[in-house]
């Protein structure tokens, strides 16, 4: 039988539980998104750490593989500061970074940082929509050619998505990845990943600068983007420097409009070309067509539009 270190059972494996990132389980994935007040099997360990204190109180040494187990954050300690991981990035929501607080969360400045940025923002549902053959356009929205959005929200913050036109193209997505709080992104590179069944696309951001927050929920349900695109499916908020700058490479209103409209003309000789289908003069995109156009190519649409 072959053995693997442990180092290289977690780089292989992104949802180790917290209790096997912190060497007291050998083998345990998350399947609770790291929120442990809701898992159960970190709570039958807390309570085998607490029965196992309380022996120890008492001058007795706990005894068995339950004898063990000891707190995540004990084991941990034990280890040099520079390589005790900070519980954000055990949690896959940061890079590594080491925490030099003994998981004294109170006390740590970053961990305020990062529930300052994490906190739920409000969302502005947009009210003023155009309609370009059934796909929706919100007044006040920047639009990449890469079929992303921009919304500007407060000094150089800026809230991204996918617009509708992607959404309605591709259907379904079974979840999006933006990159983590901290990373720089910049205008036009493909820093956003949408996944379908075994397909992929890439989208580009439609700004440059750093990302301060992300939707959390589009990594186990991308379809909330598909359900609402403009506000509850935003995928990334990012700190734009260059804000002034970038905007001059965005579409915005009468030219945002255009721009729909010639994708859109594309899509129908795209339809007409592989799938047969002819799309009456006037007619309007429904939801989800790709899985609706047998013999429609993925990786065609995704050179077509998101290139």
């Amino acid at each position: 039988m072959k053995i693997f270190a442990r180092d290289n059972l977690l780089s292989k494996n992104p949802s180790a539980c917290i209790w096997m990132q912190a060497g007291v389980v050998f083998l345990k994935d998350c399947h609770q998104d790291f929120n442990c007040s809701e898992c159960k099997f970190d709570r039958a360990l807390r309570r085998a750490c607490r029965e196992n204190e309380e022996l120890r109180k008492q001058g007795i040494t706990p005894s068995g593989r339950k004898g063990k187990i000891v707190f995540w954050k004990e084991k941990l300690k034990k280890k040099s500061p520079a390589k005790r991981p900070c519980i954000h990035s055990m949690r896959r929501h940061i890079d590594f970074k080491a925490c030099h607080r003994e998981y004294n969360c109170i006390s740590c400045d970053f961990d305020q940082y990062f529930n300052d940025q994490y906190k739920v923002y409000t969302v502005v549902k947009p009210i003023d929509f155009k309609d370009v053959h059934g796909v929706h356009l919100p007044g006040g929205y920047y639009l990449h050619k890469g079929h992303t959005w921009a919304k500007i929200e407060s000094d150089n913050e800026v809230r991204v998505g996918l617009d509708e036109f992607a959404l309605k193209l591709l259907g379904r997505l079974d979840k999006i990845e933006a990159p983590l709080v901290g990373k720089v992104v910049a205008q036009g590179k493909e820093n956003i990943i949408g996944y379908h069944d075994e397909n992929t696309v890439g989208f580009a951001s439609p700004v440059n600068g750093v990302v301060t927050a992300i939707n959390f929920g589009l990594r186990k349900q991308g379809d909330i983007a598909n359900k609402d695109s403009y506000s509850d499916g935003w995928v990334m908020r990012v700190h734009c420097k260059t804000l002034r700058e970038d905007l001059k490479n965005l579409l915005f209103m009468d030219e945002a409009e255009l721009f729909l409209n010639q994708e859109i003309e594309k899509l129908y000789e795209i339809l007409e070309q592989e799938t047969g289908l002819m799309a009456a003069d006037g007619g309007n995109l429904g939801d989800d067509i790709f899985g609706n156009a047998p013999g429609l190519d993925w990786n065609r649409l995704v050179s077509t539009f998101f290139c």
